[in-house]
């Protein structure tokens, strides 16, 4: 005797997802990404820009501690064109270097001469307990933010400003 299999009925609903609720799905995501990724993408530039502005500015505040520590005149390169600031002493083992992330570079030393030529690595001499140099540093990242880190000669604290891209 052979056992038949159950007449299937009409009123049982069958399990599983059609191939167009799986391409409405795949659509909606795909939307979805596609909006936000623009957003995403802006704020980890910003990211970027914030973190490479506040290293900034604690590598000037470090450059200034060890001239004052070491009782040391130090020397404070800024080059655009390498993308990276760099201090160093007489003593060869104390070069410290720092380089810029992909998407942020930098774009200004403040102060600017008429004389000088852009793009050329600019020198600041740093003295144990002298006067504090005016020393500017304007970063930008792709998408035109930019921050101006400065060295406020009175207090010798390096301050981190906000500028709007240009219009």
């Amino acid at each position: 005797m052979t056992s038949a299999a159950p007449p299937r009925s009409p009123l049982v609903a069958q399990r599983g997802v059609t191939l167009i609720e799986m391409l409405i799905v795949v659509t909606l995501l795909s939307l979805m990404v596609g909006i936000s990724f623009p957003v995403a993408a802006a704020g980890i530039d910003n990211i970027r820009l914030t973190a490479a502005a506040e290293q900034t500015a604690a590598f000037l505040n470090q450059a200034l501690t060890r001239a004052d520590r070491r009782q040391q005149v130090m020397e404070l390169m800024i080059s655009p064109r390498d993308n990276l600031i760099q201090v160093r002493s007489l003593d060869p083992r104390s070069l410290r270097r720092h380089e810029y992330s992909d998407g942020v570079s930098i774009t200004r030393i403040l102060p600017e001469y008429p004389q000088e030529v852009p793009g050329q690595p600019k020198r600041f001499l740093l003295y144990p307990g002298g006067a504090i140099p005016r020393i500017g540093i304007q970063l930008r990242n792709r998408r035109g933010a930019v921050r101006l880190i400065s060295i406020d000669p009175v207090s010798g604290v390096p301050v981190i400003e906000r500028s709007a891209p240009p219009a």
